[in-house]
């Protein structure tokens, strides 16, 4: 725990500069989670349902002790501005739930993917053609035009089942991530219009707090004891008290065991292992809970 102290000040000491500085404006995440908001309980979700395939098994009683991944974080994990694409901007704010290919997970989570095509006229009269309708350019630009007006809509404002994108895209984010789901989406040219956009470590780190990990954890709330986490979702608010940076980036991105019972026996925890983060986002993650607590 000490050589993760080390780790963190002075990275929360650049990240303060970096804000005092002008940098774009974070905000602390709050609230209840998207399950409550939804009245859902986790096991009622496709990932609940299919959660063992989210993550490793739990380690044979051979395996004990489980060592704790050496932290591998970059060279540049020191509050330097990010580049990012909207290939970034999705794995951080849509993946958990749509999937890598954008399929989602149907009838629970519906797809991207003809929603977004919908808004390109020439996929929308080979579709057409496919059923045997013959639909002109001229029919068919006005109605993709209306799609991409709704599509770009639900980026900005969220849907009924689907939480709002909090923190607020902005404009040039929007444009990344459509950009990118056209690509997704097969729509030709797509490729071509991708944006880059620069954003600054915390601004990682709300992203990822804010759309995939606020999706099951509340942002205050009890903190239960491990015998509890069967049960029980622990808030965000007590992430940082309950795991050192090290312990967190390795349990976001490799998977880690929980321990129940006397003695203690292994199983596999509930957590999701986000494979598709790098450590260095998930260390943001932290650095972001750390720097704005939850309230």
């Amino acid at each position: 725990m000490r050589h993760e102290i080390k780790v963190v000040a002075p990275v929360l000491f650049l990240l303060a500069m970096a804000l005092s500085a002008g940098a774009q404006v974070v905000t602390s995440v709050s609230g209840e989670s998207w399950l409550a908001h939804l009245h859902r309980s986790f096991d009622e979700t496709s990932m609940g349902k299919s959660s063992g395939a989210y993550g490793p098994a739990a380690p044979m009683p051979s395996d004990w002790p489980l060592p704790i991944p050496a932290l591998q974080l970059s060279n540049k994990f020191t509050g330097q501005n990010t580049i990012l694409y909207g290939s970034d901007l999705y794995r951080f704010k849509c993946q958990g739930c749509h999937g890598a290919s954008g399929t989602g997970a149907p009838p629970e989570i519906n797809s991207v993917i003809d929603p977004v095509r919908a808004t390109s006229a020439s996929m929308y009269i080979e579709r057409m053609k496919k059923v045997g309708m013959d639909v002109t350019s001229k029919e068919a630009t006005p109605l993709a035009k209306q799609a991409n007006v709704m599509l770009l809509g639900r980026l900005h404002q969220g849907g009924t089942d689907m939480p709002s994108p909090n923190p607020n895209l902005t404009d040039a984010e929007v444009r990344s991530l459509f950009a990118y789901l056209r690509q997704l989406a097969g729509i030709p040219g797509a490729e071509k219009q991708q944006v880059a956009v620069v954003e600054p470590a915390l601004r990682v780190g709300e992203h990822i707090v804010k759309s995939t990990c606020h999706i099951c954890h509340a942002s205050v709330g009890p903190n239960p004891s491990p015998r509890e986490l069967e049960a029980q979702i622990p808030p965000l608010s007590s992430l940082t008290l309950r795991l050192g940076l090290n312990e967190f980036v390795s349990k976001v991105t490799v998977g880690a065991a929980v321990f129940e019972g006397s003695p203690a026996i292994p199983f596999r925890g509930r957590m999701p292992v986000f494979t598709y983060l790098t450590p260095d986002e998930a260390a943001d993650a932290y650095l972001y809970l750390s720097l704005y607590p939850p309230h």
